[in-house]
């Protein structure tokens, strides 16, 4: 089993999480908006902030990010074990991609062979809202693909629409969200006045001598 379990016990950090995940995908948001709306790279930024929780918690040195294309679920490596990064915003379960495509027929292919790989580590966002932070362990994903079976389990894009990804059903990730043996994190979304510049950074680098 992962040692993603750890975080969930270690008291300080809880307290930690609680107080500073919101307001680092806050700042999330900030850089990656444009004219007020999010844009599509908010959920590789948002991976990041958890990678680094990853590397604050474990080491830098025990976690891996450079995994190969051929592992589409897999998005590090924590002592050696893939872990998959999610991310859901809203009140729902809907929406949470297991493998971005924009190839229907390649999705397709991907439900009929699919099985569960890796476990999640997941924060669902609900902004002035109660979500949280999640680890999913695999054996928990195994019972419940076949407990639903896979045409249960995973979601694919309307046909004739722009296709993003297979999904987990809503079904399928909200008894992953509230089984028992899932660890959990409550955390209460609520924004912060931020006075914030995405290109302050930059600035600061030309300045430098």
């Amino acid at each position: 089993m992962s040692r993603l379990g750890e975080i969930f016990d270690d008291e300080m950090l809880v307290s930690k999480i609680k107080q500073r995940l919101p307001h680092l995908f806050q700042l999330a948001e900030l850089d990656a908006s444009r004219a007020g709306k999010l844009g599509m790279e908010i959920g590789s930024v948002r991976e990041r902030v958890l990678v680094a929780l990853l590397m604050y918690k474990f080491g830098e040195n025990n976690v891996e990010t450079e995994i190969p294309i051929t592992e589409p679920e897999v998005d590090l490596k924590l002592f050696g074990e893939p872990i998959s990064i999610k991310t859901i915003t809203g009140t729902g379960t809907a929406g949470v991609k297991v493998i971005w495509t924009v190839d229907a027929q390649k999705a397709r292919e991907f439900r009929q062979t699919y099985v569960p790989s890796c476990d999640i580590f997941l924060a669902r966002i609900k902004w002035d809202g109660a979500g949280g932070l999640f680890y999913i362990p695999l054996q928990i994903q195994q019972t419940i693909f076949q407990q639903l079976g896979r045409d249960n389990y995973l979601k694919l894009p309307k046909e004739g629409t722009n296709p993003r990804g297979v999904e987990f059903t809503s079904n399928a990730m909200s008894l992953l969200i509230n089984h028992q043996y899932t660890r959990s994190i409550p955390i209460t979304w609520v924004r912060q006045r931020i006075e914030y510049s995405p290109y302050q950074r930059w600035i600061d680098y030309w300045r430098e001598n």
